[in-house]
């Protein structure tokens, strides 16, 4: 099991799939004294293993390798398809993009990616969306990395303890990014972070981690004053100068605090949380495909939306308390946190 307590400051910094997470940023986290990740989602092997080489030269601290628990999609029939597509196609920057219904299969082969996981070994590898199987749980153990996966609610979480893994993140309604309830169909509870801990440091045994609108030392010490043993901070780093968001992505960060953060499919076809953009207001109601079909659908527009520094067409992940991220090198924020969390500590 990992030893939070050895952290020098209690912090996971959140796994952030699109080359958001990359070797200095991880580095600097870790360097700094706390836990330092990367979102390897969508990622071939081949990148993953160039990742963590990339990071290890860089520091001896922990590093998280963060993965979705795909579940099995089929494509829906031809008349919601057409629809689909439509409803991209009529969109103002789909002039200039092709925009076509995937091959087949629709996500990559969890248990291929984590080849380079069990190869290079970093302490934490942790799943999204769902429990991954039990040998790969397993696996892990045996190699000495622990195994972190996010809930939403005590009934996922429950599943995540008696499965094997030896932490929770418990991720609140105000996270940024994508929902981590294990059945998108299902009723989500939508419990703030906090609220989320309280509740499932009563009905589990292994530690838990918070996640949602921690972009403070305050918000870390009320976390751990709720039972986690640390918090884990996305949209903190996201402006930061290492962070591979895009130009447009810090640029709203910092400066579009009027827009708020909203819940859409449009993007992915599973609800995630992002800053207001054009794409998303065109996109509400629109009939969108399953994911992460319709993330490999829209993936031209974002692309093109990135190249030319358009924001209001590029999926711009921030949690309901972006306003407050702030233009500092991960080091220096890092060294902010650990200042502001020890005077919320006394």
């Amino acid at each position: 099991m990992f030893n939070f307590s050895k952290l020098e400051i209690p912090i996971i910094q959140a796994p952030m799939a699109g080359g958001i997470n990359n070797p200095k940023l991880a580095s600097e986290v870790t360097n700094a004294g706390g836990v330092g990740s990367f979102g390897f989602a969508y990622s071939a092997p081949q990148k993953i293993s160039e990742d963590l080489v990339a990071t290890r030269a860089l520091t001896k601290g922990p590093i998280n390798a963060n993965f979705f628990v795909f579940s099995a999609v089929d494509l829906p029939a031809q008349a919601i398809q057409a629809q689909a597509i439509d409803a991209l196609r009529n969109l103002p920057i789909a002039g200039d993009c092709s925009v076509s219904i995937p091959q087949a299969p629709f996500y990559p082969d969890v248990e291929e990616q984590l080849h380079p996981v069990w190869e290079h070994c970093p302490e934490i590898v942790t799943f999204h969306f769902g429990i991954p199987p039990l040998r790969v749980i397993e696996k892990a153990h045996s190699l000495g990395i622990a195994v972190g996966v996010t809930a939403t609610s005590a009934e996922e979480a429950i599943a995540i303890e008696t499965a094997g893994a030896d932490f929770i993140v418990a991720q609140g309604i105000e996270a940024g990014g994508h929902r981590g309830i294990f059945n998108p169909s299902a009723a989500d509870e939508k419990l703030t972070a906090i609220h989320l801990t309280k509740k499932l440091v009563k009905c589990c045994s292994i530690p838990i981690v918070c996640a949602g609108a921690i972009m403070d030392g305050t918000d870390i010490a009320n976390a751990l004053n709720a039972g986690a043993v640390a918090a884990q901070l996305g949209t903190a780093f996201l402006s930061c100068d290492e962070s591979g968001a895009s130009p447009a992505h810090k640029n709203y960060l910092l400066n579009q605090h009027g827009r708020g953060s909203v819940f859409t499919k449009g993007f992915s076809g599973r609800l995630a949380r992002g800053i207001e953009n054009e794409f998303i207001r065109l996109m509400e109601d629109r009939v969108t495909l399953p994911f992460p079909i319709q993330n490999t659908m829209t993936a031209s527009l974002r692309q093109l939306a990135g190249k030319t520094n358009n924001g209001e067409y590029q999926s711009l992940w921030a949690g309901q308390d972006y306003s407050r991220a702030r233009n500092l090198s991960a080091k220096d924020l890092m060294l902010t946190l650990k200042n502001e969390f020890l005077v919320a500590m006394g």
